[in-house]
């Protein structure tokens, strides 16, 4: 009878464990799903910042592409190289403090060869190089709204590529993007845009149209290769993989562009060009430095968003960018908008949508499994 209360006094501490454990367990629980909220919260946010970025860098680029070309310019080579030629301007983002924080915290234990890097590096500027040597042919023989159709071409190359490299999955809703996105350009080609363009020969016509192709093609591929070299060669969730990315690319693609641009010789008829220039010799200075500019926050998000979610997810949402640009020429420009540009930018609309409702049902059971 003695050891009754002894026996007892065990039972209610046994209990009091468990109680404790089972408290413990579900503040963890608890801590685990707000730092899951929170990654959620920051991985949108960011998702928000690189959309902006690319959208907006795309459409003052493209516009300020039109506007050279109308002005007076005529230089292939040089409206390549302001593509890429501003990669400077994005070194000092290096010196961010919350990029050193994030930088000390990624680091990689087995980091690739410089020869690999180097190999990398180079590849990717060379494809970098001639797409948008290819796209400068293009925007220069063609009329922008069979431009606009061609370039969303793009958007199938990039799921082809992104299927056999990035085993890239196709469910209905990102179907449903990728038809109604492609449907969204397409329709532009029904718009009449000859007003304030001139007359082509056919020969350069066809050079146009095969060179866009091409330059969608190899778009298509490049930005599958880039995710492909995030995961298998980079293997870094962190700032600076995105900033090596786009200014050793670009540097390889501006070196090679710049060779184009002197054995050319078009390098000696830019000062009688930006004499003749329409606008002016200031804005002429001022548009070619913007292109550049544009171009360059156009890069920070499109390798952003490869980074951060896919490679055609960057893609739908630059092909979303196409039907925008005909909304800021009616504000600059003064273009008409007509019922069907209204039209695609609404299915633009809808296919962006439902691609990122399809990113919210992944990041829904993904913490769904967590739990």
């Amino acid at each position: 009878m003695g050891e009754a209360p002894e026996i007892q006094l065990q039972v209610l501490s046994e209990d009091e464990k468990l109680n404790e454990d089972s408290v413990e367990q579900q503040t963890n629980g608890n801590q685990s799903t707000t730092i899951t909220q929170q990654r959620t919260y920051k991985w949108w946010l960011l998702m928000t910042i690189y959309t902006f970025f690319l959208l907006s860098g795309q459409s003052v680029a493209t516009l300020l592409g039109r506007l050279y070309y109308d002005k007076g310019g005529n230089s292939k080579w040089l409206a390549t190289i302001v593509q890429v030629v501003g990669f400077p301007i994005l070194i000092p983002l290096y010196y961010l403090p919350s990029y050193k924080s994030s930088h000390t915290s990624n680091i990689t234990t087995n980091p690739p060869s410089l020869l690999v890097l180097s190999g990398m590096y180079f590849g990717l500027g060379l494809l970098l190089a001639a797409g948008c040597l290819l796209y400068s042919v293009g925007l220069l023989y063609l009329p922008v709204s069979t431009y606009s159709l061609i370039c969303a071409s793009q958007l199938a190359f990039n799921a082809l590529f992104s299927f056999f490299f990035n085993s890239q999955k196709f469910t209905p809703f990102i179907i449903n993007s990728l038809v109604l996105l492609t449907i969204s350009s397409t329709l532009l080609v029904f718009q009449n845009d000859s007003s304030g363009s001139t007359p082509v020969p056919r020969a350069k016509y066809v050079i146009g149209f095969v060179c866009t192709v091409a330059a969608s093609a190899g778009y298509g591929l490049m930005l599958s290769l880039t995710q492909l070299c995030f995961q298998k060669i980079l293997k870094k969730q962190s700032f600076k993989a995105v900033l090596d990315m786009i200014i050793y690319q670009s540097s390889a693609a501006t070196l090679m562009i710049s060779v184009g641009l002197f054995a050319s010789g078009e390098w000696k008829s830019l000062g009688e060009e930006m004499e003749g220039f329409k606008l002016g010799k200031s804005a002429y200075v001022n548009v070619l430095v913007w292109i550049a500019v544009g171009w360059q926050v156009f890069s920070i998000g499109a390798v952003g968003l490869i980074f951060e979610a896919s490679s055609l997810f960057s893609n739908v949402i630059s092909t979303l960018g196409l039907p925008i640009v005909p909304v800021f020429a009616m504000v600059f420009f003064h273009d008409p908008m007509t019922g069907i540009k209204v039209i695609s930018m609404l299915l633009a609309i809808w296919g962006f949508v439902s691609y990122v409702y399809q990113h919210y049902l992944d990041d829904r059971n993904s913490d769904t499994g967590k739990l």
